[in-house]
């Protein structure tokens, strides 16, 4: 028997449907959004993270000769004193060395503008300049916008032995660090050390006693004769009538070269000799300072860092750098060339082409499904045609929101993939049901089905964008992480939606045949084998519907168990990667000398360098990288590993090469040494374990508060969540302590303050003033010759002058004696503070330890100490107090659309209940598979919670659409059970294995994606096995309730 198709017998059918009766149309507006989106993805840059990094600014000062106590007190307090009232601060930090230097980190809210909080910053420290001792101010004090992304660490090499370490350094300084600062993208860019040129006068002072010269007046000589002395014009204006030349009078200015140095007059006697600075002093040119150095696999080497600015596209920046690099390479010297020791860069490039590999699968699955639910290549094409302009088209919505390509977008995406399809294939099966049931053709079905569907998809598109609106209102990284990931999401299903509801009719009418032709044998298989599941499903169904109670009473068994899973499982903030790289720490007794800690430092490079799957070792002496300071005793190394696919078993695993190198560095004698993971997030502190700072509120004095450090990590070292508790504080470090005897100072007329300059020049190499050399300006420095300055003995040695001319030894003046202080005070939103470092214990989640350790210092609360987190420990924090806010937000904002779309306060009831059935799977995924609830997680859940409100609207939507149409309430829930059975599983497997590649994914970036990945497939997978069955029973009970119908009403 032929079926009676309107369209093909007599008139043909005429459809309402704008777009079936324009299918051009719908087709323009597809490839609008096309180029729109093919446009914007080649201006998008590519970055790891978006800017989620807090901006910066960084505050440095030098107090020559200064103890770290004195730097503490005398610079940075002042300073801090200033900074409490600038808008957006977060806290700030300091580190003050017993090398003079003082680094003040201050951190602001990321909404606050770098740019303007540098020089909120700059105004603060103006204020409190009056407060700080002379030296340092004309040591100059920096204010800058620091740049956390380190990029490279390019170094300078060379095999001729001219070219030392100290010429690779200044060859850097001179002809790269400028031209790489130049390069589009680059933040910032220096050479490690400090190794530029100084003209280093070193002074004699026995010499100096013999001639009875002292300090004050060498310095004095220096700055008088080396100075810029301007000379005016001859015949400048007003001038006299006749005047016919005006010319400029020239003079000499700055001295040059050593010989001009050396001959600097210092004294003339009356008959005729003259006393020149070479006859007391050993004049040279060399480094401004020795206390810091790099090294590459070992060998000294110039190291030249670079960071990008934020937001910039760093696989771009890196390739412009090389570019350049090549360029100036030609004009090395021969035998000088450079090398890549150092690169975060592969991390990143690895992890986009990783989650790109993702993205191709999860396409390739979800065609699988749709082809096996549609059965027909030709209607499989309509909803995947769907996915270009959906996915390409939100490459537009990006630009315009000025977002990057980056892991958290791309993730948004690979989602983005199994839900785009989802509103096709809605219309694609409520056609075909049309068809089927009611016999009509295709464009009749067509027109019929977009009548039914229209109202569903606008509200599946609100309902999802509802759930991610929230995010809007969170601050801080997490609510930055959660919008780039979210509008990524909301704009694909937006334009998904338009496809649907334009081009998707269109191609339905063109594509999809009126004849049904034979199934294969698979097809028919796997139709009689759905029929008869959703047979099984219908029982299923009519049993929970003539069940209520008992199916209440488990819903709400379910409820409870939601919040005692969410009570159990532990907290965290993002996971930890293989990033191809590390770094380690190594510190030496107190007060060890470099060519200690350089010896040391090279068994600990053999160590690492024997480790298989690593690559390079770059040690940068002289620096202690956690507490941001310069100590002789201490080295900071950073490891590069083999890349991913070469480090394929478990034993070359990042995590297997740190417990190695910890392990074999524990038996070292000599020093304390570790590695440690970076953080995930560049700029979130130096570590990726605990960073807590205890804060000092008693002013009892950095020794008595070490005591209690002690005991605190003695104490913390118990918890069985905790692993490597440790601070950096160290309070012995060896000084000699000068007791100046005053009154005898002044009973012979010897001026104090010469004592004093007398022992900062000597022993601290003495800023005088500049010369300049190629073009640039470097520091005129006095000290006294290195043998003279070896034993705390030779401080006697040293001679300040009497007021009769005579010389008269500091011995005689002062007495020395060995005493212990702190090598650095650190300091915390201005109290003296210890930072504390430390790792999760094997199993734990950086929440399970911060709570640990949070309960060690509520022990310590009757003792005047506090705690602050800084870092990523600070990003997690808050992180934890804004998780809740999201998910309530975003229900109640699903049940305000539902409400107005239904118009109706109860309906929206019976889809916001199927939520639950979701988040119980995510946290039973996430508990299986041993992951924490981070942020990764978190995201994941909103997007749960979107989709299986969805699932419970295609139901509801669709029951009520029936109960419109004169049906009862038993017979509308049946039907739409029924009917949206199929959609329902083909949308969610759809999207469910469009998850599966990021659920099993392997190298760079691979357990971000499963922290994400594990919450939503184990959700979604209960909310489409079970939620399902009680979606109807909420829409039969809630709709009864708002009508007089008996429960018997309808057929079961």
């Amino acid at each position: 028997m032929t079926e009676h198709h309107p369209e093909t017998s007599g008139t043909p059918y005429v459809a309402k449907n704008l777009f079936i009766r324009r299918p051009i149309l719908a087709s323009v507006i597809s490839i609008v959004i096309l180029l729109l989106g093919g446009f914007a993805i080649s201006g998008l840059p590519i970055t790891l993270y978006p800017r989620i990094t807090p901006p910066s600014v960084q505050v440095t000062a030098i107090y020559p000769g200064a103890t770290a106590e004195d730097v503490a007190q005398a610079v940075a307090a002042p300073i801090e004193q200033q900074l409490s009232s600038m808008d957006g601060l977060l806290y700030f930090k300091s580190s003050n060395g017993s090398d003079g230097t003082m680094n003040l980190s201050i951190f602001f809210d990321i909404s606050r503008d770098q740019d303007l909080a540098a020089v909120d910053v700059q105004n603060q420290v103006k204020l409190a300049e009056p407060q700080l001792p002379e030296e340092v101010r004309r040591q100059g004090i920096t204010v800058k916008k620091s740049q956390p992304d380190i990029l490279l660490m390019i170094a300078l090499t060379s095999d001729d032995p001219r070219y030392d370490a100290e010429y690779l350094s200044n060859y850097s300084k001179i002809n790269l660090e400028d031209e790489v600062k130049r390069v589009r993208g680059v933040g910032d860019a220096y050479t490690f050390g400090q190794l530029e040129f100084s003209m280093l006068l070193q002074l004699d002072p026995d010499r100096m006693a013999q001639l009875g010269m002292s300090v004050a007046e060498v310095t004095a000589a220096v700055r008088e004769q080396n100075a810029t002395n301007p000379g005016g014009r001859v015949g400048r204006e007003p001038s006299p009538p006749g005047t016919d030349l005006t010319v400029p009078v020239t003079t000499k200015g700055r001295l040059k070269t050593v010989e001009e140095f050396g001959n600097i007059i210092l004294r003339t006697g009356p008959d005729g000799a003259i006393l020149r600075l070479s006859d007391l002093a050993n004049v040279k040119l060399g480094a401004r300072n020795y206390d810091l150095g790099g090294r590459l696999n070992g060998e000294p080497t110039a190291l030249l860092l670079v960071y990008s600015r934020a937001g910039a596209n760093a696989l771009d920046v890196k390739d412009k750098i090389l570019g350049r690099l090549d360029e100036l390479g030609r004009n090395f010297p021969p035998g000088v060339g450079y090398t890549i020791a150092y690169d975060t860069t592969p991390f990143i490039d690895a992890s986009i082409e990783e989650v790109i590999h993702t993205l191709a699968e999860a396409m390739l699955l979800v065609t699988l499904v749709v082809f096996i639910f549609l059965q027909s290549w030709r209607t499989t094409l309509i909803p995947l045609l769907a996915v270009p302009v959906s996915i390409v088209g939100t490459f537009a919505g990006m630009a315009m929101l000025g977002f990057s390509i980056n892991i958290l977008t791309l993730f948004g995406l690979v989602l983005a993939i199994g839900i785009v399809v989802d509103d096709a294939i809605i219309v694609i099966e409520n056609v075909e049901r049309i068809m089927a049931t009611e016999h009509v053709g295709v464009v009749e079905a067509t027109d019929k089905a977009m009548t039914q569907v229209t109202g569903a998809l606008i509200a599946v598109v609100l309902v999802l964008a509802a759930v991610f609106i929230p995010v809007g209102f969170l601050g801080g990284i997490k609510g930055a992480m959660f919008m780039q990931f979210a509008v990524t999401i909301v704009v694909s299903v937006t334009l998904s939606g338009i496809v649907a509801l334009t081009l998707t009719p269109a191609l339905v009418t063109l594509l999809v045949k009126d004849e049904h032709p034979t199934k294969g044998r698979f097809f028919t298989w796997f139709n009689t084998t759905f029929d008869r599941f959703t047979g099984k499903y219908m029982g299923g169904v009519r049993g929970v519907l003539h069940r209520p109670r008992a199916s209440l009473a488990a819903f709400a068994v379910l409820v409870i168990l939601i919040v005692v899973l969410f009570k159990s499982i532990p907290g965290g903030f993002v996971p930890t990667e293989d990033k191809g790289y590390f770094a380690m720490a190594l510190k030496l007794p107190p007060g060890a000398s470099m060519q200690r800690t350089v010896g040391v430092t090279e068994k600990v490079e053999e160590v690492v360098r024997r480790q298989p799957g690593v690559a390079n070792v770059i040690a940068l002496t002289g620096l202690d990288f956690i507490q941001s300071a310069n100590l002789t005793n201490t080295a900071s190394l950073f490891v590069m590993l083999e890349p991913w696919d070469e480090r394929k078993d478990e034993a070359t695993s990042i995590n297997a090469i740190i417990g190695a190198v910890n392990r074999e560095l524990s038996q070292m004698p000599e020093a304390t040494a570790f590695a440690f993971n970076l953080p995930e997030i560049p700029g979130l502190g130096n570590t990726a374990g605990l960073e807590m700072n205890l804060l000092d509120r008693s002013g009892g004095g950095v020794k008595e508060f070490s005591k209690l450090v002690d005991e605190f990590l003695v104490a913390a070292r118990t918890s069985p969540d905790v692993v490597g508790a440790r601070s950096m504080l160290e309070v012995n470090t060896p000084q000699v302590y000068v007791t100046v005897d005053r009154e005898k100072v002044k009973s012979m007329g010897v001026s104090l303050t010469d004592v004093f300059q007398t022992l900062q020049t000597m022993l601290s190499a003495s800023y005088i003033n500049d010369f300049n050399l190629f073009g640039r300006t470097y520091r005129v420095q006095a000290e006294a010759q290195p043998q003279f300055r070896i034993t705390p003995s030779d401080i006697g040695k040293l001679y300040v002058t009497a007021p009769d001319g005579g010389m008269v030894p500091i011995s005689s003046l002062a007495t020395t004696e060995f005493i212990g202080g702190p090598s650095v005070v650190t300091r915390f939103n201005g109290f003296t503070s210890a930072l504390i470092t430390a790792e999760p214990a094997a199993g734990k989640s950086s929440g399970q330890m911060m709570a640990a350790v949070e309960a060690t210092v509520a022990a310590f609360a009757d003792r005047d100490v506090a705690y602050a987190y800084s870092g990523q420990s600070y990003q997690e924090k808050v992180a934890q107090s804004q998780g809740s806010m999201v998910f309530v937000l975003g229900i109640i904002l699903v049940f305000l659309v539902l409400a107005a779309q239904y118009e109706s306060w109860s309906i929206p009831f019976g889809v916001l209940l199927g939520v639950p059935f979701g988040v119980l799977g995510a946290l039973i995924g996430i508990l299986i598979r041993g992951v924490p609830n981070d942020v990764y997680f978190q995201i994941g859940l909103v997007t749960v919670i979107g989709l299986a409100a969805k699932n419970a609207i295609l139901i509801v939507e669709f029951a009520n659409s029936l109960r419109a149409g004169g049906a009862s309430i038993m017979d509308a829930t049946l039907e739409a059970a029924k009917d949206r059975f199929r959609p329902i599983l083909m949308t969610s497997f759809a999207f469910i294995l469009g998850v599966v590649p990021m659920l099993i994914a392997s190298g760079a970036g691979s357990q971000s994606r499963h922290s994400l990945a594990t919450g939503v497939f184990s959700g979604m997978l209960l909310a489409t096995a079970i939620g399902v069955l009680f979606v109807p029973l909420f829409f039969y009970l809630i709709a009864r309730m708002g009508t007089k119908e008996s429960a018997s009403g309808g057929t079961a």
